[in-house]
């Protein structure tokens, strides 16, 4: 998978600085301690409704047809109403496991969405399908994991609301997640594999065909790896992880369904902004479409008036569409290389 220059240097522009740049600002604040009303630390998850976190993945059929998938309406309606379908059974049936199973889903799908980014930007340090797999298990896990270990006790009151949503009884049935131990286990897991990560890219970008443009991708691959770091350390985890679904995750699928359209033309000629309209006028049918779905699942569990229990509604939709949406994203990766070596 290489994007011509132009293309790259427009992904950069589009979906790294401004990403950087406005959660690095949002993270000052509470780096200083200054601390947020709660409303306001759900106001990310709630403009995520219209902005790119919502309608990120409703544009998926016709990412398919443009690459050149066969019967693609069908294909992905089929996917998302029998996947979706399954996973809202899931919940009905098994609320914890089901939580428990979204977080290692979006694990998976988030870092799958930042390994084929650093691809798409010159990330050539990623030679092998091992450092690529090892990239989608440390970016993926970087906004599920860094939270859990800097604020257990947020993270907990959000998965309890979720999981009672279906089941109050079960409400407490993944505490052993949130012990001590198990936290420090995960966090120097997870901090093992970063630097491992790191260093092995940095080994692979000295050498090459390519050791410039391999370096360049290594330095965004490490800076952004260890800004996430501090990123998800210092901000609580629902005004942080709002703020990387919609400006970070999501808007990265969107620039990716860019260039998909038309191979970057619009990208490399500066024409960001009514490649975005065209996004947009693309996804809004589907979005209207998932509102719609909250609304009936908000009938089949409903919130409270609390916060958290409401966010955990939206959570639900999020699994509904998120294994059906990997489902596609992961066919994407097939098509366009991302495991071709």
């Amino acid at each position: 998978m290489s994007y011509p220059t132009p293309v790259r240097r427009a992904l950069v522009r589009l979906a790294v600085v401004p990403a950087v740049a406005a959660l690095g600002l949002a993270a000052v604040p509470f780096a200083l301690g200054v601390d947020v009303p709660p409303i306001a630390r759900y106001l990310p998850f709630a403009v995520s409704f219209v902005a790119f976190g919502l309608p990120h993945g409703a544009a998926d059929h016709l990412a398919v047809a443009r690459l050149g998938g066969e019967r693609p309406l069908v294909a992905v309606g089929a996917a998302y109403l029998l996947a979706g379908g399954a996973t809202l059974a899931g919940w009905l049936v098994a609320p914890a496991a089901a939580f428990a199973g979204f977080i290692l889903l979006t694990w998976y799908h988030w870092g799958q969405g930042d390994c084929y980014f650093l691809l798409a930007v010159g990330g050539d340090h990623l030679r092998t399908r091992t450092q690529r797999a090892l990239a989608i298990a440390v970016r993926g896990g970087l906004p599920m994991v860094v939270p859990l270990v800097a604020f257990p006790g947020v993270y907990r009151e959000i998965t309890r609301a979720t999981v009672a949503l279906f089941d109050p009884s079960a409400a407490d049935a993944l505490g052993a997640a949130f012990r001590p131990e198990a936290r420090l286990i995960a966090g120097g897991a997870l901090g093992a594999l970063s630097i491992g990560s790191i260093a092995l890219g940095y080994a692979r970008a000295r050498t090459g065909e390519d050791a410039s443009q391999s370096r360049r991708g290594w330095r965004i691959d490490a800076v952004e790896t260890g800004f996430l770091w501090a990123f998800f350390l210092v901000v609580p985890p629902v005004v942080a992880v709002g703020l990387y679904f919609c400006l970070w995750h999501s808007i990265r699928h969107v620039a990716r369904l860019v260039v998909v359209a038309d191979a970057g033309t619009a990208l490399a000629d500066g024409r960001i902004g009514a490649a975005l309209a065209g996004f947009g006028r693309d996804a809004l049918p589907n979005s209207v479409g998932a509102v719609v779905v909250l609304v009936g699942l908000g009938a089949v569990a409903p919130p409270d008036a609390s916060l958290p229990s409401l966010l955990g509604l939206y959570l639900v939709l999020l699994a509904v569409l998120t294994l059906p949406h990997t489902l596609v994203v992961t066919w994407m990766d097939a098509r366009e290389g991302v495991w071709s070596r």
